[in-house]
């Protein structure tokens, strides 16, 4: 879908050189919406692919894939009759053909939410919301990490939060787990996104080696700590659980990553 505008690009640059206003506006015009339409179907099949992942979950709130699809067909069109001369009615079934081809190759955006069977919707709108709000702090921490520029670090930051994800699919199979697992996660959670966050501010400042071993130590204790809590969060014995989060709550203060 990237590489397909590049000849309407070339022929558009052609139109300069002939001084054709028409057709320049037709071809680089087509091109830009193409490439627009590309960009908007990657972030529809993204959202797609998160919500395929899901037991439960929202459509997502903007149809991504139908508005590239509609994208693509308003610029065909309009290179139809610009640059190729046709006439509006030629043009629009042109434009029609290549939206409705996108929809057959790449299909619609979910449009239902998802939930469990036998929860209430309540419940399942209740997971819903607080997996996206920690999903969105595990996107931060990705974009934080690669601020860093150390693939090292960045490859345990993604295993982190892949233990994260692990979590929220347990949760999402039995919404009864959430309150329990609400303050698991934002604890944990924000204390990853803040340390990386500071972390990357800090390196790329000044490369100080001591920020980099306090900030290496903090992974291991919360590798160590995620690793054995996604076993507690599922069990009946919360005094384990609890002492575990105050125990990183007092490390994250010390370390200045949290308020006092």
């Amino acid at each position: 879908m990237f590489l397909l505008p590049v000849p309407l690009l070339l022929a558009g640059l052609g139109s300069i050189s002939r001084g054709s206003a028409s057709e320049m506006l037709g071809e680089l015009g087509a091109f830009a919406g193409l490439m627009a339409g590309a960009a908007l179907l990657n972030e529809g099949l993204r959202a797609e692919a998160s919500y395929d992942a899901r037991a439960v979950a929202r459509p997502p709130a903007i149809p991504r894939k139908l508005f590239a699809a509609a994208l693509t067909g308003v610029s065909i069109a309009a290179a139809g009759v610009l640059s190729l001369g046709q006439a509006l009615p030629v043009a629009v079934v042109f434009g029609a053909v290549a939206a409705g081809a996108q929809v057959l190759a790449f299909g619609l955006d979910p449009m239902r939410r998802k939930g469990m069977e036998g929860v209430d919707d309540f419940s399942n709108e209740r997971v819903a919301r607080a997996v996206d709000q920690a999903e969105e702090l595990v996107r931060q921490t990705v974009d934080a990490a690669k601020r860093i520029g150390d693939r090292r670090l960045e490859g345990r930051i993604d295993r982190l939060c892949d233990q994260a994800r692990d979590v929220f699919r347990t949760i999402e199979r039995d919404p009864r787990d959430l309150p329990r697992a609400r303050t698991f996660l934002s604890v944990y959670l924000l204390g990853l996104r803040d340390a990386t966050t500071k972390f990357a501010e800090v390196w790329n400042r000044s490369r100080d080696p001591g920020a980099r071993v306090a900030y290496e130590d903090l992974l291991g204790d919360l590798e160590t700590s995620f690793g054995a809590q996604r076993t507690h969060l599922l069990e009946e014995d919360r005094s384990d659980l609890d002492v575990e989060i105050e125990v990183l709550r007092d490390r994250l203060k010390q370390d200045g990553l949290i308020a006092r």
